[in-house]
């Protein structure tokens, strides 16, 4: 059960996290649809080809696709005045995707009865992925490759999972609730993580 609700969940919240973004870029509506599917199954994509899944295992994934693009049709259509509150509720989707498909790669990786360190790479694959197509499609910096506290949350879930530290569905959604408020947290109190620049600095 917890499977097919966190399925549910990161496909909405990432779904809406593309197509807003593609909106912000004034992308024309086939855009905003590429880009909302693309960051809700890119993850997915990525982490199958490394595990060794063939992707076309997502085109059995009908219904997902059916409610990605429902979410993403909501929101072409909400009203603008309300989308401008992006910046305050975009970070809360992203973490929401980001909880419930790390979740969703890492149980993947356990039922292929695969090694602890497949489970991390499909939690952090999964995840992250998406939003990695996402943003290199926009044209912007990946959020996993910034210096903020983002994949590290999926790492997290995935040494948990991976070790069957969690194992029952309600174990699961307190994950999935802790973790999208760690990401939450991580973003509004602006935590980050060590970073070298080499960059010269411009003479005054």
């Amino acid at each position: 059960m917890a499977w097919e609700v966190l399925s549910i969940l990161g496909t909405i919240a990432f779904a809406i996290s593309g197509a807003i973004i593609a909106m912000e870029e004034e992308y024309d509506i086939f855009g905003v649809y590429l880009l909302g599917v693309v960051t809700a199954f890119g993850g997915g994509a990525i982490r199958n080809l490394l595990i060794g899944v063939p992707v076309s295992a997502l085109w059995e994934q009908e219904m997902f696709f059916q409610i990605a693009l429902v979410a993403i049709t909501v929101t072409f259509i909400f009203p603008n005045r309300l989308l401008k509150h992006w910046p305050l509720w975009g970070n809360f989707f992203d973490a929401i995707g980001l909880a419930a498909f790390a979740i969703q790669g890492a149980l993947f990786a356990v039922k292929l009865h695969l090694p602890i360190s497949a489970a991390i790479v499909a939690a952090v694959l999964t995840g992250a992925g998406g939003g990695i197509v996402r943003d290199l499609l926009a044209s912007r910096k990946p959020l996993v490759l910034r210096d903020e506290v983002y994949a590290v949350w999926a790492i997290f879930i995935g040494l948990i999972v991976g070790f069957k530290l969690v194992t029952s569905d309600m174990g699961l959604y307190v994950l999935f609730i802790v973790i999208t408020l760690l990401r939450v947290l991580s973003y509004t109190r602006g935590w980050r993580l060590p970073f070298k620049s080499i960059r010269s600095k411009p003479l005054k």
